[in-house]
Parts: structure tokens; sequence; C-alpha cells
């Protein structure tokens, strides 16, 4: 069985920086899943940067930090220090090596990389896109949408649309539960448009369990039942050939991977 790492992604911008190292690292360790699905772009505020790392110490997480604002880095070193948890700056170390060398600070404006230009705007509408039409809310929203992910509950809808969005792609998602209809909606919806996620039963068992004990909940339920997983997972396949959905098996794939993938699938279609 492969070994996880949580991975806290805490930007006070996109966080595009992290994810890069990220996507690199992990190529390394073909046998460690690094889920990454806690990223957390524009923290300003003290208070909401110490929430988040409270959470992922309960989580046992490693902290990725790409703060600019040398009061927060200090925040989040001195917690991270004070409480053992696993942290790492990609920003400050470096800066310190600049201002040594040369006397100069740097000037600590959040998101210059990123320049304000029709891309960037295009990022922001898309990560808003994915907010407001996630987990199948509203689901005219579809018809607008780049793409639209289906798939039963943990496999991966939410974090692949975000990450997705940062990549200038306004995606929706769909849970598929066999008890609730599906939208009409899909029906008007280009099927090149619709991406099918599969993962094996065992590996979504786990997934789903593991979800349960970070909420406190132990008992078990029809959620991580392996046999109505096979039948919820049975019942995604009949909707994605019901409507021409292209289906990826994201199983040991990370979202880096799935996403590549799904962008494949969107590069056909222009």
């Amino acid at each position: 069985m492969k070994k996880e790492i949580i991975v806290y992604s805490i930007s006070d911008s996109l966080g595009g920086t992290s994810q890069k190292l990220l996507s690199a690292v992990t190529a390394q360790y073909p046998d460690i899943i690094f889920n990454n699905s806690y990223r957390f772009p524009f923290i300003n505020q003290e208070e909401e940067l110490l929430d988040i790392l409270y959470d992922a110490l309960k989580d046992n997480a490693l902290v990725i930090s790409t703060l600019v604002n040398s009061q927060l880095a200090s925040v989040a070193r001195e917690f991270s220090q004070k409480n053992g948890l696993a942290y790492l700056d990609l920003m400050h170390p470096f800066f310190e090596i600049i201002e040594e060398k040369t006397g100069t600070r740097p000037i600590e404006v959040p998101g210059t990389l990123h320049r304000l230009d029709s891309d960037y705007f295009k990022k922001i509408s898309a990560i808003e896109f994915a907010v407001k039409y996630d987990d199948g809310k509203a689901p005219q929203g579809f018809l607008e949408a780049d793409l639209v992910l289906l798939g039963v509950s943990r496999t991966s809808k939410t974090p692949l649309s975000i990450y997705l969005a940062n990549k200038g792609y306004k995606v929706a998602n769909l849970p598929l539960i066999p008890e609730v209809p599906l939208p009409q909606v899909l029906d008007k919806v280009d099927s090149r448009r619709l991406i099918g996620l599969i993962c094996e039963p065992e590996k979504l068992m786990k997934v789903r369990s593991h979800r349960l004990d970070s909420l406190g909940l132990t008992q078990e339920t029809s959620y991580t039942d392996l046999e109505k997983i096979y039948q919820e997972l049975d019942y995604s396949k009949k909707v994605f050939k019901q409507f021409g959905a292209q289906v990826i098996n994201m199983t040991d794939k990370s979202i880096e991977e799935t996403a590549f993938l799904i962008e494949e699938q969107v590069k056909k279609m222009n």
C-alpha cells in the first residue's frame, strides 16, 4: 500500500510556485501519494493563517508556504517550530540570502509574478466559476463550462476543478448518486466536455474511511461499504456511457497527472 502525505499549500497570491515545486517532487516519489487537496490562496490575515496551521497540525500535514509578507511568514515559522509542524518556506530563506549579498529587501507585494492582463483575469474568473458550480450547484452553469467532471463521492472532483481553474478552465462538477436524479441539462452538454472519474473500489473505500476519520466519525456506514461502492461505480459507468463522457481512472494518479490527461482531451476539441 502506498504511503500518503497530506500537503497544505499557503500563499498570499495564487500559490502557483508551490504547485510547480510539488509537481517536480511528486515525480520523484512514484510510491508516495501527495494529497494536495488543501490549497489556500490569498491569505493575508494572521487569524486566518493560524486557523489553517491548526488544521494542518491535526492532519499531520506538510505545509508549503509562498507567503511573501514577512510578518505572516514569521507567524507561520514560529507556530511550526513551536508545534513540530513540518513547514517549508519557499520564499524567505532566498530573500535572506539576497539581502545578505546586496543589502536589498524584497518589496513584499503578493502576486507581482502574475501580470494583470487578460490571462490573469481569465484565471480569476475561472476560479470563481469553479466555486460557484462546485458539487452540482446550479446545473444550468454546465452549459457555460469548458469541462464538467462527473464521478461518485471522493473521486477528486473539487480539487481537480480548482487545479484546472488555476489554468484558466471554467470547470463545473457533479457528484453521481444513484438515488438522486440527474439534471436534465446534461443532455445539452457537448459530450467532449464531459469527463468521468473512476477509482478502484478498494482504494475509494480507504479514501472515504480516511475522510470520516478526519471528521471524527469512526462508525461503519454505507458510505464506506465496499459492496455499496461497487454499486455506485457501476452506476457511474452507466452514466458515462449514456452521455459519452471521456473516462479517466485516477486510482494511482496525482491531481496533476489527472489534470494533464484532461487537458489532452481539451486539446482534441480545439
